[in-house]
């Protein structure tokens, strides 16, 4: 008999985000109402078209905030997730192209865009450094990425703590609290154009970075 396979980092965040599709928007209400919505209207402002790919678009919160004229497509990992993306752009009368796919692993040519966007991705990608240097290689020489993420508090007693909490939070919702994405985003060769603090602690953050 053969041994069962264990399974892999990305099966488990896959499984994770498929039983969270079906109440995930309600979970995050009103930190959507508070503050996320408004993030995300900041960082579309600035996207630059007309190729434009979305990676982890989730249950689709970004949609309303798409700007006209752009061609989107838009990936995830989870297959409910995109079930309920699917469902948002139907009802917002959005065209979009929709695609199961893993953030370390685009099936695109090198340079397909001009612009890849994240929002609150990179907590939950288990190789996060992978998936960032796939962003950048298939976005046009000279193009954007843009990301509105959450990272570990630059303060020392709260980052501990975020280290000590983190376990628990990814066992219970998936995402990592205590990512030191800036340092990924070097990492993964990325050249940073600009980074907005959006909190006081500076847990939340918009980075606009370049190939």
């Amino acid at each position: 008999m053969p041994t069962p396979t264990r399974p892999t980092a990305t099966d488990l965040t896959r499984q994770r985000y498929d039983r969270l599709a079906a109440y995930y928007d309600r979970s995050e209400a009103l930190m959507e109402r508070l503050m996320f919505a408004a993030w995300r209207q900041r960082l579309w402002a600035r996207v630059r078209g007309p190729r434009v790919l979305e990676v982890g678009v989730g249950t689709g919160k970004n949609m309303p905030y798409y700007p006209p004229g752009m061609q989107v497509t838009a990936v995830d990992l989870s297959p409910a997730m995109l079930a309920q993306a699917r469902r948002r752009a139907a009802e917002l009368g959005i065209a979009v192209d929709l695609r199961e796919m893993d953030a370390e692993h685009l099936d695109f040519p090198s340079a397909s865009f001009d612009t890849a966007v994240a929002t609150f991705v990179f907590c939950s990608v288990p190789e996060p450094i992978r998936g960032l240097a796939e962003m950048r290689r298939v976005v046009r020489p000279g193009g954007q990425v843009l990301l509105l993420e959450h990272i570990r508090a630059p303060n020392p007693i709260l980052g501990r703590l975020m280290d000590v909490l983190n376990p628990l939070v990814v066992r219970n919702i998936g995402a990592n609290i205590n990512r030191r994405t800036l340092e990924n985003i070097r990492a993964a060769g990325l050249k940073l154009v600009s980074v907005e603090r959006l909190s006081a602690f500076g847990i939340f953050i918009l980075v606009e970075a370049t190939p």
